[in-house]
């Protein structure tokens, strides 16, 4: 079975990551979870979940203390980690290889295994250090996907915009995204 390793950080958009791992889960990916404290607290404020809620979605959750969590080793095999929403804290800690919390540690395991790290930042304006930051990961590989909305598939609601992002971050994985339907390139004609 594959893995995924996901983060949820104290940014805003904490139902992006509950939609992502809802569907990798979906998708028959084993999910391995780690909620950061903050990323615990804004989850309760923006939406009606707590962590015990997560628990039961995740295939694995883990403590952001848990230094010695399976996610935080090399020689635990993933597909891949992703951060979603991504909070600048932990962008910039990644950036910097400073690995203090599970979070951050299990992004520096995935960037030293050369294998996919998606961050979705979730903030704006962006400042030159939050650009910078961004440029120095992109340069070693790391793909940041904001999470932009879009219009071509004309939603008709927030979850809509929602499941288009979930959609976007599974393609970065190779993993089939059933509940949302790619661009086809028919435009609609207005004459």
């Amino acid at each position: 079975m594959q893995k995924v390793v996901i983060g949820i950080t104290g940014a805003s958009g904490a139902v992006l990551g509950v939609r992502t791992l809802d569907a990798f889960a979906s998708a028959g990916v084993e999910t391995h979870l780690v909620v950061s404290k903050w990323g615990q607290q804004t989850l309760e404020h923006e939406t009606a979940l707590c962590l015990n809620d997560l628990r039961r979605r995740a295939s694995y959750l883990y403590s952001p203390g848990d230094m010695a969590a399976a996610i935080s080793s090399g020689s635990f095999r993933t597909m891949g980690m992703v951060i979603v929403p991504c909070s600048m804290h932990s962008l910039a800690a990644i950036s910097l290889g400073m690995g203090e919390n599970l979070v951050h540690r299990a992004a520096d395991v995935v960037l030293k295994e050369r294998l996919p790290l998606v961050l979705v930042p979730r903030e704006t304006p962006l400042n030159d250090i939050h650009l910078e930051n961004m440029l120095r990961l992109s340069r070693m590989g790391v793909r940041i996907l904001p999470p932009n909305p879009a219009f071509y598939n004309h939603p008709e609601s927030i979850s809509d915009v929602v499941d288009h992002i979930a959609a976007r971050i599974l393609d970065q994985f190779n993993v089939q995204a059933d509940f949302c339907k790619p661009w086809d390139g028919n435009m609609r004609r207005t004459n």
